[in-house]
């Protein structure tokens, strides 16, 4: 593995759901370390800031470090651990996938269940078991033996998947990509940008909390009070099948994704353009996304104070809000590229026209 692998191996084994991602951030913090200066929301953000050959404008890289999960909510009698979901689960992808449940005395192994099919009549078989109906079984026969094991109301509950490198060696399959493939980038851009190269102060944040309402995009736009923003997330690969090209373009190893409107942001045009002249530029391929049903952390940002321009590039990602994702290597470092050279191009005549109608 090089190094851009272990760290992305790295980020999406680790448990972060909403509210409970500490796990994850210790390991961005430590990653973080060496390339700025670190603070931290109260709602738990991180906010890692490089200041280049000036102090302003202020360039915000906003990803989010949260991944959808569960929480347990009930544990029965019969030993039964019940769940509400934490960020958005489509029950289809659910039953039959191993999860662990954090607990205070460590991680506990468990699978999702429902009732099985050879019990339930014909004409109901076809239908999908909702996630109110389902359970995590540990291997417990009473409600003693989970309570002994560790577990208790509360505890958060993730997905358990390995990275792994899949055939060819350009893709990657894993869990937790939305968002930490976008923590990979803020992570790579800031690591890659020397001394000084850079007319503007970046502030790179890692944002808590998005999957349940971009809560920590919230706070931390707050603190760092950005004069432009810059979205890191993943995109809806459409390149399956059952997938249009009507219902989007978008596919693995096509390069990254611009998103040109989704149901909470549309994104500064001004900015919108310059990444498209930069990609052209540099002869990056750049592909255009729109997500009626959906929304990212610009959602909140874009509308701070009297407003940020705000943009947002995504990483084509097949199967997201699932067990596990998978991607192409060559988007990844494509969208570094790119994002590293808008970067430097936005100094503070460029932002302030931005907001020149």
């Amino acid at each position: 593995m090089d190094d851009t692998e272990k760290l992305l191996k790295e980020l999406t084994e680790a448990g972060g759901v909403p509210g409970y991602e500490k796990e994850v951030r210790d390991i961005i913090r430590r990653h973080f370390q060496p390339l700025g200066e670190i603070s931290q929301d109260k709602m738990g953000s991180l906010i890692c800031k490089k200041t280049g050959s000036a102090t302003e404008p202020k360039v915000m890289l906003a990803a989010h470090m949260d991944e959808i999960g569960f929480m347990v909510k009930h544990i029965t009698k019969e030993g039964f651990v019940k769940f509400t979901a934490l960020g958005g689960w489509w029950d289809q992808v659910l039953l039959g996938q191993r999860v662990s449940v954090k607990t205070g005395k460590g991680d506990v192994v468990g699978i999702i269940g429902a009732k099985p099919p050879h019990l339930i009549p014909q004409d109901e078989r076809k239908k999908m078991v909702e996630k109110k109906d389902m359970y995590i079984d540990i291997g417990a026969t009473s409600q003693e033996e989970v309570e002994a094991a560790g577990v208790r109301v509360g505890d958060p509950v993730v997905p358990v998947s390995e990275f792994a490198i899949l055939a060819g060696s350009k893709t990657y399959l894993a869990k937790a990509l939305d968002d930490r493939v976008g923590c990979a980038l803020a992570i790579a851009i800031m690591h890659g940008l020397e001394p000084g190269s850079h007319p503007n102060a970046l502030f790179s944040v890692a944002t808590v909390q998005e999957e349940v309402g971009v809560r920590g995009a919230t706070t931390s736009v707050d603190v760092v009070n950005p004069d432009v923003a810059i979205i890191l997330e993943v995109d809806i690969a459409g390149d399956v099948p059952g997938i249009t090209p009507e219902e989007t373009a978008v596919k693995l190893g096509g390069g990254p994704a611009l998103l040109v409107y989704d149901a909470r942001m549309i994104p500064n045009l001004k900015l919108r353009d310059l990444v498209i002249e930069t990609a052209r530029t540099l002869d990056i391929p750049l592909q255009f996304a729109a997500m009626e049903g959906g929304a990212t952390d610009g959602s909140a940002i874009h509308m701070h104070k009297s407003g940020v321009p705000t943009v947002v590039l995504g990483v084509p990602t097949r199967h997201i809000h699932s067990h596990s994702g998978i991607f192409h290597r060559d988007d990844f470092d494509r969208t570094v590229r790119l994002l590293t050279e808008v970067i430097r191009k936005l100094d503070g005549e460029t932002v302030a026209g931005l907001t020149r109608w």
